[in-house]
């Protein structure tokens, strides 16, 4: 492991202004061999007010997975001599460590354009090299993603195998703020076709102006304790920020077509492929949605909407994503409950990921707009939209009454009388349940029936009543409200997630698994 290579970094650079990540300090790289890479860097330059002069076109290799000696000749050297050439950075020598690194820095991002290499696929092992420690399986790894190698591409002498650790890692303050001049935060505008990437800019721009604003799904897998720790974390700060957010703590993950409505925020696992609503093809995120599947090939490859997680999450509407190119470890993966604190901080993306990853030099991408803020304005601030008036009101009244439960939802109950909103009984119905009072749950849950218009939200109330009989180890309650929904919509696609429930309680004969385990 590289952990203590890091040493080499720690050189004293001069300080930053405390600001907000600028457009000015972003790096456009694209392939110049591509037409398209460059016009989706021209996009998005344009998008950002970001100056020509920091585009970089470099002529790459069009592939997506390239050998270690391709990524050092082709993309890390003569990205050097660009920055070299504009004076974007002064690198330093250190004699007792015999390094070369940047001691100042211009640029502290990098925008990596589709049409840019992917992975760096791992060295083949010399026949007479040792058998790999099996008790350290990180150790003798050098595969790595393209946009964590380039974190530190402007380091000399460090080595390939194993990970480094990340010096941004954990922070709360934000990057201009670190002394980190040898540092670069990536992220990638990429994804299955360049009319995803196009709209993946588009719709950051345009939800900062209001917010991201909706509910969130947040789906435990009851696999591993570590990321269901962050999954819980994310809820608890969800809760005290006023964010609606429907929970599934049932071993598998969201069922087949499970309606997902409203859906600014998902964080989930472990699914090999997509499941849940991503297998309807009818299903949508929220402009501007944050959506992260932890798999350890999340991000393997971007292109095919079916396959993996993050080219299917965007495919279904995300902004952004996070993921893997290769097995990470857990440990080594996003920590999401940093990551989506550092959101609600209103850190930006490429800000909030770095905060979350342990290592550089290893599997992760992030995956959208590096200057995104989708919580730039909250709980309060921005441009208003009627379709987030439930959602800004469930945030300013935690923000009001954070104390004062009762006052709370007293004034949240008349809310409801006066708008006949479903959206925020449903929103007390959740909050109920997390309580564990089954009486005010039930209470919320019929309100919230009688006043949904949608198809998507009945099926959503009647699986919430189902989950608290099935939490209190009552099966047949829980299939009777199943059965009756499918019955009374069975026509709508999002039904299947009924049936899934139905078969998980009462598994049909001679089938050994459900469709949803499958």
């Amino acid at each position: 492991m590289r952990y203590t290579a890091t040493i080499l970094l720690m050189l004293v650079a001069a300080s930053l202004p405390a600001a907000a990540l600028a457009p000015t300090q972003v790096a456009i790289l694209y392939n110049s061999d591509l037409p398209e890479s460059r016009e989706l860097a021209e996009t998005y330059a344009s998008a950002r007010n970001i100056a020509h002069e920091n585009l970089v076109g470099i002529a790459m290799p069009d592939r997506r997975d390239i050998s270690r000696a391709e990524y050092e000749t082709r993309v890390r050297d003569p990205l050097r001599r660009h920055f070299d050439e504009n004076n974007w950075w002064r690198r330093g020598n250190d004699p007792a460590q015999g390094i070369t690194l940047p001691v100042e820095n211009r640029i502290r991002a990098i925008a990596i354009m589709r049409g840019t290499p992917l992975r760096i696929r791992p060295q083949p092992r010399p026949e007479d090299a040792p058998e790999p420690d099996p008790g350290n399986p990180i150790a003798h790894r050098d595969e790595a993603s393209l946009d964590s190698e380039l974190a530190l591409f402007g380091t000399d002498g460090l080595p390939i195998k194993g990970v480094l650790r990340n010096q941004y890692f954990q922070s709360e303050r934000r990057f201009t703020e670190k002394q980190l001049p040898f540092m670069v935060l990536t992220a990638r505008i990429d994804g299955p076709g360049i009319d995803v990437c196009k709209r993946m800019i588009l719709d950051a721009v345009e939800t900062e102006k209001t917010g991201l604003w909706g509910n969130a799904y947040v789906d435990l897998s009851k696999f591993h304790p570590d990321g269901d720790t962050w999954l819980e974390q994310i809820i608890r700060v969800n809760r005290e920020a006023g964010i609606p957010t429907i929970i599934d703590r049932f071993r598998p993950t969201f069922p087949t077509h499970y309606p997902m409505d409203d859906a600014a925020l998902y964080y989930g696992w472990y699914d090999h492929q997509p499941s849940g609503p991503f297998l309807n093809p009818r299903f949508r995120l929220r402009r501007g949605a944050v959506a992260v599947h932890i798999h350890s090939f999340s991000a393997a490859q971007l292109d095919n909407p079916a396959r993996n997680w993050s080219a299917p999450i965007l495919a279904a509407g995300a902004t952004a994503t996070l993921g893997n190119v290769y097995e990470p470890y857990l440990h080594l993966s996003h920590h999401l409950d940093v990551f989506h604190d550092r959101l609600l901080a209103g850190f930006t993306l490429a800000e909030a990921a770095w905060a979350a990853m342990p290592a550089t030099s290893w599997q992760a991408v992030v995956l959208g707009d590096p200057l995104y803020r989708p919580f730039a304005h909250f709980p309060s601030g921005g441009e208003i939209s009627e379709a987030d008036t439930d959602f800004r009101a469930l945030a300013m009244a935690r923000e009001t009454w954070p104390h004062d439960d009762s006052e709370r939802r007293d004034q949240l109950s008349r809310a409801v009388d006066r708008t006949r909103s479903a959206t925020l009984a449903e929103a007390l119905a959740l909050e109920a349940i997390e309580e564990d009072d089954d009486a005010a749950a039930h209470e919320w849950i019929t309100r919230a029936d009688t006043l949904a218009e949608a198809h998507t939200t009945h099926i959503r109330l009647a699986m919430h009543r189902a989950a608290i009989h099935r939490h209190n180890d009552d099966p047949e309650a829980a299939l009777d409200i199943l059965r009756k929904a499918s019955e009374r919509y069975e026509e709508h696609p999002e039904s299947k997630a009924l049936r899934v429930w139905i078969d998980i309680l009462d598994p049909p004969p001679e089938e050994e698994e459900s469709e949803n385990e499958s």
